[in-house]
């Protein structure tokens, strides 16, 4: 997951989840004004009014400016909103408080209006001065998730023209205009936060919003307990309370689900069958997610030895053993999913020639060589991943070794100076390819791989300001060319999500399966 990110949505970046895959940094302390909830300390959890949904870690940052990390966004979603989501695996805008959207016609400014009487969950009123704020702050390099509020060495500004009315102005033209504006950045309100002047943190002092659910309570490692919005402008929530709790052990999750103490999680391939006589429905979705092994480049520049080490896997072994079946995913090549209309085969794929990968060391001049994989042991998917890479280096002399931690991107954004060498990740960065210079381009803020190619930060420049879609998908198929070339990446595949919910829960089809959020909308969920 990060920005860390781990998202990004569509024809704009959702932002980054990233998946950056994973990761339970520490978030800061709870909310000590907060009271407690029965219902998150364990007792009657499946209690009337309440939804319990379980979630694999803390999210590593509860601040919605800088957050991007799953949970981290999955917060933000039911507490905030955005100006608009766009759907990361088709492409749909869906306007959230904005009524329009409108981009100038030269690609130059984007004219947003904002719903009438919207309200923050305090009561006062959500104007286009909140909107600017927010943008304002959010484009600051050092509140650490800028990247894509900002063109080449500009950033780009916002003003509000009456109290509804905002436009965005851009330094320059850019294709992934409304990508890059419209979605995904929470808006956040000017009376509560407009004195403060340092976002970088993993927390804020207040959480008022205008999403569906107040923060209530957030006690670390355990839950993070949240209250129906009345004033929610998609109306008030149909269920009462929602606790997120905190439980990453896969198998306590699956007995959970089992015995009804929990209402709804993900859960792996390798689980559905146990819960076939469970009270749960399991309903598999699409992400627009590219599963990976990256490789931190400062760890290991010797490009023969990273090219010998792609030639020695197959993916189609590796996604097999962490998706089961092959209606569980669809391997991938490139930075892009599979399923991304901008998306090429045209590339270097490193199907597996085990011959070539021993020549390839070889080559390398490196004696008998090791490297460190970094996975989280809390995944059983990246568990299995992780087993596969490492045998099947090992027939091309490459001895992986395997450090299983739930920190482990703390680690990889040492550089240089990491213990790992290694690592498997995940991202959902959306349709628009720009969205991805958050992982690729020199010095970005979820280039984890420390990759630095001056042909690709162009590229992704020539894509940005190319003025129709051939001369963009050309630029982003080279850019796709370059990095496979370059052997930092090595794509797996984009894998369906697996969300198993307790069938006293009604309302999943309005509250909408989503990327990284789970639900679009949780206020739609209802029980039966």
């Amino acid at each position: 997951m990060t920005r860390k990110p781990f998202a990004v949505l569509a024809a704009v970046a959702v932002a980054a989840v990233l998946t950056a895959c994973g990761g339970s940094a520490d978030p800061g302390p709870s909310n000590p004004s907060a009271s407690g909830n029965p219902s998150a300390s364990g007792a009657s959890v499946t209690a009337s009014g309440t939804f319990t949904y379980a979630i694999s870690g803390d999210p590593t940052s509860l601040n919605p400016i800088n957050t991007g990390d799953r949970w981290g966004l999955t917060f933000a979603n039911i507490v905030f909103q955005p100006l608009a989501k766009i759907d990361a695996t088709t492409g749909e805008l869906k306007n959230d408080l904005a009524e329009s959207i409108e981009p100038a016609a030269d690609g130059l400014s984007v004219v947003v209006k904002l719903k009438p009487d919207l309200k923050w969950s305090d009561g006062e009123p959500l104007t286009a001065q909140d909107v600017v704020f927010t943008y304002t702050v959010k484009a600051v390099k050092e509140n650490g998730n800028a990247d894509l509020l900002w063109i080449q060495d500009k950033p780009i500004t916002a003003v509000a023209v009456d109290d509804l009315t905002v436009r965005f102005d851009l330094p320059y033209y850019s294709a992934a205009a409304i990508s890059n504006v419209a979605t995904e950045t929470f808006i956040i309100p000017k009376h509560v936060y407009g004195d403060q002047t340092d976002f970088s943190g993993n927390e804020l002092d207040a959480y008022i919003g205008s999403g569906p659910y107040t923060l209530k309570e957030y006690k670390r490692a355990e839950y993070i307990a949240l209250d129906a919005n009345p004033l929610y402008s998609g109306g008030k929530p149909a269920i009462e309370h929602v606790v997120l709790r905190i439980v990453s052990n896969a198998d306590t999750v699956k007995a959970a689900l089992q015995t009804g103490e929990i209402d709804g999680s993900h859960v792996v391939p390798a689980q559905t069958a146990d819960l076939a006589s469970a009270p749960v429905d399991v309903l598999p979705y699409p992400e627009g997610r590219v599963a990976y092994l990256g490789v931190v480049i400062p760890k290991v520049p010797n490009e023969k030895l990273r090219q010998a080490l792609f030639y020695s896997l197959d993916r189609s072994q590796i996604a097999k053993a962490a998706w089961l079946v092959p209606e569980n995913y669809e391997l991938a090549y490139s930075i892009l999913p599979p399923s991304n209309p901008y998306a090429t085969t045209d590339l270097e794929k490193y199907e597996r020639d085990v011959d070539k990968a021993k020549q390839l060391v070889a080559e390398s001049g490196v004696p008998n060589p090791t490297l460190t994989l970094g996975f989280m042991p809390s995944d059983l998917q990246q568990q299995a991943e992780a087993a596969v890479i490492q045998a099947e280096a090992a027939e091309a002399g490459i001895t992986i070794e395997l450090l299983g931690t739930d920190t482990y991107y703390d680690e990889i954004e040492k550089g240089a100076d990491s213990s790992i060498d290694l690592f498997i990740g995940g991202y959902i960065m959306g349709i628009d390819p720009d969205a991805y210079s958050l992982l690729f381009r020199s010095g970005a803020s979820a280039n984890y791989f420390s990759y630095s190619n001056t042909a690709v930060d162009q590229l992704f420049d020539d894509g940005v300001a190319a003025k129709t879609d051939a001369e963009r998908k050309a630029a982003y198929a080279e850019l796709q060319a370059t990095v496979a070339a370059d052997a930092v990446f090595y794509a797996i595949a984009d894998n369906l999500k697996i969300l198993a919910i307790n069938q006293r829960i009604g309302g999943v089809t309005d509250a909408g399966l989503a990327s990284i959020y789970t639900f679009e909308d949780w206020s739609k969920l209802t029980e039966k």
